[in-house]
């Protein structure tokens, strides 16, 4: 027949809709032509298309070839359209059969050989295939990625010419076994046993870990700030099967895919500050997600945090408080999940030594009050906790016993953040305000004492939220039903900026 219909999916936010990929060969004037809003990488198809099915010894028609995708508004990207629109061609040309070609869906980028390359979103558009009850063909390298789907029936193949076998009967394709839970390699994180001394930033990193929180960590040079977080990832708690398929997916989206060999491992994502706003939260004129979602369910480490442009900075407000973003374009928008936890780091001023025991600062008040006055009071308010990292001692730094190791230390984790599961379904960071009125309530003493503390630092109402958010994470840590004075006391200590 001179008509072929095969199935595809684009990749458009987070959603992989279908994309019907039609084949019309003509009598007329030799034309290749691909319509349905097609961007430069499908429009270069036409020349893969054509060497891949050359060098496969195949016959490419010397005729008038039309190829549709629809829907025709919905804009379509990267070469996963080579492999369909190259089979579409052989089957209406009648040179492979085309009675199963509606049983699956198709995507593949084609080397000039006939070879199949790895596309990105693989992980998504194998969600939406298995949800329409069809099988998805792939090439060879996605099909690890693709697996993670339980539901869905993966067919990796290696060549165009593999795939044409196995339509045509002679060799058909091997299904590609689900993913257990029994092949996910452990995660090599550095040790937090490495870091010597700081054993009160320790402290405030285990917290944040347990509760979901945000951290800022403010201190001269060399004290170990870096090297803090890290190790932050080490200590966090186990990744559930949800969070893993959610976080491997955002990879997926990304330029580079996903690495199967990072499955159940916490991404750690670090930017550096030159990164730009769109890099940051996401976007383009085909929204991409950007560096908070890809740090999706992990951390995101922004060093030297003044350094950033402050309009930069300003973008993560938003989704600190709502845990997803929102990327608006006149012709189309796009939300992303952007549930992470952030640990930023900066110096206590420009040249970084203020504090520090040389004595070597000589900032005048003015020039640290505006080098910390890039970072906004709203994004500062929005920081759980805000702690000093100063120089380590001498006598610490020539210790040679080490500390307690990450595993040690997520073991408590561990037990505090399955204390949160099973009071309130989720971490404490990520309680509302009647969820704060409910499980944050502390005791007499602990209430008087919150009162001083907002007459003499003057919290603002997310700042006072934040306090007991930080203290019902302290209190479950020590295995308390209830939040008393001492949980409050130590929530407050580590808002450093407040206090000044």
């Amino acid at each position: 027949m001179s008509l072929a219909v095969l199935y595809s999916r684009a990749i458009s936010g987070m959603e992989s809709p279908l994309v019907t990929v039609e084949v019309h060969i003509a009598n007329g004037l030799p034309s290749f032509t691909i319509v349905g809003l097609p961007e430069a990488e499908v429009k270069e198809s036409k020349d893969r298309v054509r060497a891949a099915l050359q060098n496969a010894q195949f016959e490419f028609p010397a005729r008038r070839i039309t190829v549709n995708l629809a829907p025709a508004d919905l804009p379509k990207e990267s070469g996963r359209f080579d492999l369909p629109i190259a089979l579409g061609i052989l089957a209406a040309t009648g040179q492979i059969p085309s009675d199963k070609l509606a049983q699956y869906e198709w995507a593949g980028e084609l080397a000039l050989t006939g070879e199949l390359r790895p596309v990105r979103g693989a992980l998504a558009m194998t969600y939406g295939a298995a949800c329409s009850g069809r099988s998805f063909v792939l090439p060879q390298q996605n099909a690890a990625e693709a697996a993670l789907v339980k539901e869905a029936e993966v067919y990796p193949a290696t060549s165009l010419l593999q795939i044409c076998a196995h339509l045509a009967g002679r060799e058909p394709l091997q299904l590609h076994p689900a993913r257990t839970g029994t092949d996910t390699a452990a995660a090599d994180y550095p040790g937090l046993e490495e870091v010597k001394g700081q054993a009160h930033a320790k402290r405030a990193l285990e917290i944040a870990a347990a509760g979901g929180h945000s951290v800022l960590m403010l201190g001269p040079p060399g004290t170990g700030k870096s090297m803090l977080a890290a190790r932050f990832p080490g200590i966090l708690p186990s990744m559930t099967e949800d969070e893993a398929l959610e976080a491997a997916a955002m990879q997926s989206l990304s330029s580079g895919g996903f690495d199967i060999a990072n499955w159940k491992h916490r991404p750690y994502r670090a930017p550096h500050h030159t990164a730009s706003g769109v890099a940051l939260v996401g976007g383009g004129s085909n929204p991409r997600p950007g560096e908070i979602s890809l740090a999706m369910n992990g951390v995101l480490f922004l060093d030297e945090l003044p350094e950033f442009d402050r309009k930069v900075l300003e973008v993560l407000r938003e989704p600190l408080e709502s845990g997803h973003i929102t990327i608006s374009r006149a012709a189309r928008q796009a939300d992303f999940p952007a549930r992470f936890q952030l640990i930023a780091a900066m110096n206590p001023c420009p040249c970084g030594y203020l504090g520090h025991y040389s004595g070597k600062c000589h900032c005048t008040p003015d020039q640290v009050a505006r080098y910390r006055g890039k970072i906004s009071g709203p994004l500062l308010d929005r920081i759980d906790i805000q702690i000093e990292v100063p120089a380590v001692p001498q006598e610490d730094l020539l210790r040679q016993q080490a500390g307690e190791t990450s595993s040690v230390v997520q073991q408590r984790v561990e037990t505090a953040h399955q204390r949160q599961l099973q009071r309130q379904g989720n971490t404490n960071a990520r309680l509302t305000v009647k969820g704060i009125d409910k499980y944050c309530t502390p005791d007499a003493q602990g209430e008087n004492l919150l009162k001083q503390a907002i007459s003499r630092l003057n919290f603002s109402a997310r700042a006072y939220h934040r306090v007991l958010k930080v203290a019902r994470t302290i209190a479950d840590l020590a295995g308390s039903a209830g939040i008393v004075s001492a949980h409050i006391a130590e929530a407050v200590q580590y808002r450093r900026l407040d206090r000044n």
